[in-house]
């Protein structure tokens, strides 16, 4: 296997990553836990584990890649609810990403592609694919 191709799971780290990182911070920065609970109408406690869920995930993801497969993988972990919250929550009923009036959010598309990303760290953890 050359070089650059047993890095390129760095690809799909930082992809997976780089969106939780940004939705978890958005959530603590934009309007604050209590406005992103009371819009999902979740109680408070489960909107901070979420927003903590998308931010220690995201930030495990890349830091597994420097430590452990175990770091990635409870990262992965922690991101497979959040996903299915969303979509089961949220996004369910229709497949495409693009906003409808039945849907304002999207569909379920993108959380997929998301929540499998986060299976296949899961699984892998830090192992080469040769």
């Amino acid at each position: 296997m050359n070089a650059l191709a047993s890095k390129s799971e760095w690809l799909l780290r930082v992809a997976l990553a780089s969106v939780f990182i940004f939705h978890g911070i958005g959530k603590f920065a934009g309007m604050g836990i209590a406005g992103f609970a009371e819009m999902m109408g979740l109680p408070y406690i489960v909107a901070l584990l979420v927003g903590l869920a998308e931010v220690g995930g995201g930030f495990g993801i890349i830091i597994g890649g420097f430590t452990s497969g175990l770091i990635t993988r409870l990262s992965g972990l922690a991101l497979i609810p959040v996903m299915l919250g969303a979509i089961f929550m949220v996004h369910w009923g229709q497949w495409s990403f693009v906003a409808s009036e039945t849907h304002p959010m999207g569909g379920a598309e993108f959380q997929v592609v998301l929540l499998l990303l986060a299976m296949f760290f899961v699984l892998r953890g830090n192992e080469n694919i040769d």
